[in-house]
């Protein structure tokens, strides 16, 4: 059973999967609030600090992708996790929604315990206690992980989870390189639906921040993190 202080916000217009999804995930502990579009859903969340916000894209008054990119950019909101559960599958809506920070991306229909699945493994980490060395010093980047911040100079940011997962990663594994595969599989997880266009989106917003020095393209490859 999951620890009752996560919180968890489901959003959608349809009342028969917001019944669904808020019966299955207080099954398993969590505390679960729901909106039925995207301006109650900003609304909610800045109200109770939700750790996952569980978002369909297509709804009225403020869709999915609007209402997440104003939660993203609330400071109070920085650590919260933001799942799209969508009929869409364009590869457009997908790169839309990870481009305002979206940390995972699933096409509907998806089986109640599939998603759970996907819940737990996203938020194993608010589970665990942190360990090792707060601050990480790279030449002129400094990552905090205690508040997913990162500072370049006299430039800082907070960024959004799977942002900093994907520069913890290669902070983690310097010097080598890595596929597009590879990075989707050890940060994203197997079985996760994304492209390999999302590492690239990933990539660049990060890059946006620390410059094109850290993080190398090797051509017909992928990836290499250098830090010397």
């Amino acid at each position: 059973m999951i620890d009752i202080s996560l919180k968890v916000l489901v959003v959608d217009d349809d009342p028969d999967i917001l019944e669904l999804l808020q019966y299955n995930l207080e099954g398993e502990g969590y505390q679960v609030f729901t909106a039925e579009n995207g301006k109650i859903a900003v609304e909610k969340a800045k109200q109770h600090i939700p750790d996952l916000i569980v978002m369909d894209i297509m709804m009225p008054i403020m869709d999915g992708i609007e209402a997440g990119r104003i939660i993203k950019q609330l400071p109070e909101l920085s650590k919260t996790y933001l799942l799209f559960l969508t009929a869409r599958a364009e590869e457009y809506s997908e790169i839309a929604a990870f481009d305002i920070g979206a940390d995972d991306y699933i096409i509907k229909p998806v089986k109640p315990r599939a998603l759970l699945s996907r819940i737990k493994a996203m938020l194993k980490r608010e589970l665990a206690e942190t360990t090792g060395s707060e601050k990480i010093v790279i030449e002129d980047l400094t990552i905090n992980k205690q508040n997913y911040s990162i500072a370049v100079n006299s430039n800082s940011w907070v960024l959004p989870k799977k942002e900093f997962d994907l520069l913890m990663f290669f902070v983690s594994n310097p010097n080598k390189v890595y596929s597009r595969d590879e990075i989707l599989s050890n940060v994203w997880g197997r079985g996760i639906h994304v492209t390999e266009r999302t590492v690239d989106v990933h990539i660049r917003k990060i890059r946006e921040k620390i410059g094109d020095d850290y993080i190398r393209t090797i051509k017909g490859v992928g990836y290499l993190f250098a830090n010397s």
